[in-house]
């Protein structure tokens, strides 16, 4: 990778890690990679860092398969590439989720189920941290919601220690928006793994999304600005 290229972004994320401590010297991190193009552009960019920076740690990647029989074929060619070990841990998660429990909320119990399956898989793999693509917007979609829905004002950390499972889950991709994300996934032809869930696009984190854009449209400074008003306020980091 030419170092000027990365520059744009690594700085942002290397300015994340810094400022959350997220990654000591020895850690063995395990890269969650869904298929989709933010955790592969996080794949790309942790290896960036670990290449191009002075942070020394291993890492590999996991990959949960959640019984759609989805085809990880591209995402192992792309680890080979990079010489990072892939794991792919086959579940029943997907169809156990819509057809047999047939969940009101699908979309939270899939996401907590597919999670404890990649902190199971990270932890019985050896590895003392996780990290997830989870990026900019996807903080402030998850403030929307919160707002929105439950009435608080709460979104996730960049940091989380589970000290039942002495994991730590970091979030590198913080400061950067979903799209300068997408911009990298293009440039770079990531592997991007066609998603069949039968709800994909149509959840209220899609909603948020779309909330978003509209205000962007109305107001060109509104992402920039939630995003700074967020910082001042300490409210995420």
């Amino acid at each position: 990778m030419d170092r000027n290229y990365g520059k744009w972004f690594l700085t942002k994320v290397k300015k994340a890690i810094i400022d959350y401590k997220m990654i000591d010297r020895n850690d063995r991190i395990a890269v969650g990679v869904s298929g989709g193009k933010d955790s592969s552009a996080l794949l790309f960019i942790m290896d960036a860092v670990r290449k191009y920076s002075p942070f020394r740690f291993e890492m590999m990647a996991i990959s949960i398969d959640m019984g759609w029989g989805m085809d990880y074929s591209s995402i192992q060619k792309y680890c080979n590439e990079l010489h990072i070990p892939l794991e792919i841990v086959e579940t029943k998660i997907g169809p156990l989720v819509l057809d047999v429990r047939k969940d009101s909320n699908p979309c939270s119990l899939c996401s907590k189920m597919r999670r404890g399956a990649l902190d199971n898989a990270a932890v019985k793999l050896g590895c003392n941290k996780v990290a997830l693509a989870h990026h900019a917007d996807d903080i402030m979609e998850t403030l929307f919601l919160n707002l929105i829905f439950t009435g608080r004002f709460a979104t996730f950390e960049p940091k989380t220690y589970l000290s039942r499972k002495n994991l730590t889950l970091i979030r590198p991709l913080i400061y950067l928006e979903e799209r300068i994300i997408k911009t990298i996934a293009g440039a770079k032809n990531l592997p991007v793994v066609e998603n069949p869930c039968p709800v994909s696009g149509t959840t209220k984190r899609n909603e948020m999304k779309v909330l978003l854009d509209r205000m962007e449209e109305i107001y060109p400074k509104a992402r920039p600005n939630i995003l700074a008003a967020m910082k001042r306020k300490n409210f995420f980091i």
